[in-house]
């Protein structure tokens, strides 16, 4: 069943779907992430818990959410900026997979107007 609506624990579903699929990248994410955040179970938890807080504070209001964004990536050794894209794909399938389509399209908005704002400011 896909969702019509944005939940704290849907929002959670969706950590776990793209970063599965982020993990299994060929295309150079899966290296980036693995070496930023490690390759255990729980340090992934850790990271999919936090990002899902961004998430949960992006789209319902509702986040215990601390970083900077910007900065950590900004800290990444360079990477090409096609990796955006790469990434944006594999969020689309993961939205597709979890909600309805007018819930998916709303999301991905939101997470392609962040990564052109993160293009924007780490490749000009």
């Amino acid at each position: 069943m896909k969702y019509n609506e944005i939940t704290s624990e849907n929002i959670a579903e969706l950590m776990e779907s793209f970063y599965e699929a982020i993990r299994e990248d060929e295309t150079g994410l899966g290296d980036i992430f693995n070496h930023k955040i490690g390759t255990t179970e729980e340090e992934w938890d850790a990271h999919k818990a936090k990002i899902g807080e961004f998430w949960k504070g992006v789209l319902i209001g509702e986040s215990t959410f601390r970083g900077n964004p910007m900065q950590a990536h900004m800290n990444l050794d360079p990477f090409p900026p096609e990796l955006f894209d790469n990434w944006l794909n594999l969020f689309k399938e993961s939205l597709n997979s979890i909600y309805e389509p007018q819930i998916a399209d709303m999301i991905l908005m939101r997470a392609q107007m962040i990564a052109s704002r993160f293009k924007s400011v780490l490749y000009s």
